[in-house]
């Protein structure tokens, strides 16, 4: 593959994650969420209580966004930060409310991703993932 072939190719990948992420807007709306709210909110619901810290390494996203997101999400009753065992570090839950309110948002992003991928085979779907995982890898890191 040469340089504009690639260049086409991360054109595409790049127009499909806006596309992606626009109408997962779209379908969160309902919720009162946003992509970067939900994304938060599916992790404290994975892993439980995290630090700030925890969740922008985990999600790969700078410091200064997820805190304002989260700033956000207290303001409209999906997170409460407790003070940690180090008193500068908050650690981040979601509210009752949130624990309630998650099972419809889940499943409204179970469609959504069922839409998305309706056209792809299952051996599609897990070439896919194989793929997107080899993405800015070096060779080492895939076995």
């Amino acid at each position: 593959m040469d340089h504009m072939d690639n260049r086409n190719l991360f054109h595409l990948l790049n127009q499909r994650y806006r596309f992606i992420e626009k109408e997962m807007n779209r379908r969160l709306y309902d919720h009162g969420l946003y992509t970067s709210q939900w994304s938060i909110i599916f992790c404290l619901e994975r892993f439980g209580p995290m630090t700030q810290t925890a969740i922008w390494k985990y999600l790969n996203v700078e410091a200064p966004t997820v805190t304002r997101t989260l700033s956000r999400m207290e303001k409209s009753g999906w997170i409460v930060r407790k003070r940690g065992t180090d008193k500068r570090e908050r650690v981040i839950e979601l509210t009752e409310g949130a624990k309630r309110e998650f099972t419809k948002v889940h499943q409204t992003m179970d469609e959504f991703e069922q839409d998305m991928l309706a056209n792809l085979s299952s051996a599609e779907k897990q070439q896919l993932k194989q793929l997107l995982q080899k993405i800015g890898t070096t060779g080492e890191e895939n076995h």
